[in-house]
């Protein structure tokens, strides 16, 4: 994506209310957030990891990336059955994280490093309504220098990401994802 795309969801993304042909049913909507920079290593993972979900070229879900999020991005979720936040981690365990995530008050609203339970609560107390099941995808990431690429650790991170995730954003619904969250926290004990 290029930069001037950036923050821009996908233009054949569904509507956010879901509009349908006369007759057909609505297939639950995913909003996809994937947000670091691409030339500082490893930041680039949720990018990267957005784009490969972005290539499946699936209706009904929604791509936004960005450099970092921001509180506009609550307005992103209007509409959605599920979102998904993906992003780099040093935190995460190797290859990555999956959990279901949600408001969280008393998180500073500020346009700098904004956390998804930030958005959520942004997004709440704006619509005044509870925003979709939220779930946070961290990548496992070591090296963050400018100028510095991908390294293979998180090359290999980014592929089993997108294996575990590609059948989620194929199937969604909220239950599965709940039941894949637990799955990959039970394997972390």
């Amino acid at each position: 994506m290029s930069d001037e795309d950036r923050g821009r969801a996908t233009p054949d993304a569904p509507t956010p209310e879901g509009a349908t042909e006369p007759g057909t049913s609505r297939r639950p909507r995913i909003v996809v957030f994937g947000w670091g920079n691409t030339s500082r290593g490893d930041d680039g993972l949720g990018p990267l990891l957005l784009q490969r979900i972005e290539d499946l070229g699936l209706p009904h879900v929604a791509t936004i990336e960005d450099f970092q999020l921001q509180l506009e991005h609550a307005l992103d979720l209007k509409g959605a059955d599920l979102a998904l936040f993906v992003d780099a981690s040093v935190v995460a365990p190797t290859p990555f994280s999956f959990v279901e995530t949600g408001p969280r008050l008393g998180l500073t609203h500020t346009s700098h490093a904004m956390a998804p339970e930030a958005v959520l609560d942004v997004y709440s107390r704006v619509m005044g309504e509870t925003p979709p099941p939220a779930f946070v995808l961290g990548m496992r990431g070591e090296a963050f220098e400018l100028g510095s690429g991908l390294g293979a650790a998180a090359r290999d991170h980014l592929e089993a990401a997108f294996a575990f995730l590609r059948p989620l954003v194929e199937a969604p619904d909220a239950a599965l994802w709940r039941a894949a969250a637990t799955a990959t926290q039970d394997g972390a004990d």
